[in-house]
């Protein structure tokens, strides 16, 4: 039953950092380019962040879980344990902070588009915010990829 375990950690840090990356880097940028309507994009790319971070969140529960049952309280020594910790609290802070403090903003604009509003200065400092984040967990997960095995 270990193997099974260690292979099904291999797989959620996976699809974990693939998400990341794939989203965050191709997929959003990507929205942003070929539609032309840019709230539309945003809301497009925000349902994709909110998706990645509910990913994020389940994978790093099992993996943190996973190294404990596994290593026992070893894996506080450990690097993958601290790397997983830290992404997790980035996305909770990203997901349940920052980006519910971008919804606040964008519901105070209305019915202008936020960008058209007196709260662009604010959401772009949060939206730079949540940017700079967002990188250091990818920058994270690339890290976790090297040290899952």
């Amino acid at each position: 039953m270990r193997q099974l375990s260690d292979k099904l950690a291999l797989i959620v840090v996976t699809a974990w950092v693939g998400a990341l990356w794939a989203v965050g880097y191709l997929v959003a940028p990507t929205l942003f380019q070929v539609l032309d309507d840019r709230q539309l994009a945003g809301m497009l790319a925000g349902r994709m962040f909110t998706l990645v971070a509910y990913v994020g969140m389940g994978a790093a529960f099992y993996l943190l879980i996973h190294r404990l049952v596994r290593v026992g309280t070893g894996a506080l020594k450990q690097g993958f344990f601290w790397i997983v910790l830290v992404m997790l609290l980035l996305v909770v802070a990203g997901h349940f902070g920052i980006q519910s403090l971008l919804a606040g903003l964008k519901a105070q604009a209305l019915p202008a588009d936020v960008m058209q509003s007196i709260f662009a200065d604010r959401f772009r400092t949060w939206h730079g915010v949540a940017s700079i984040a967002y990188l250091i967990e990818s920058l994270l997960g690339i890290a976790l990829v090297l040290k899952a095995r």
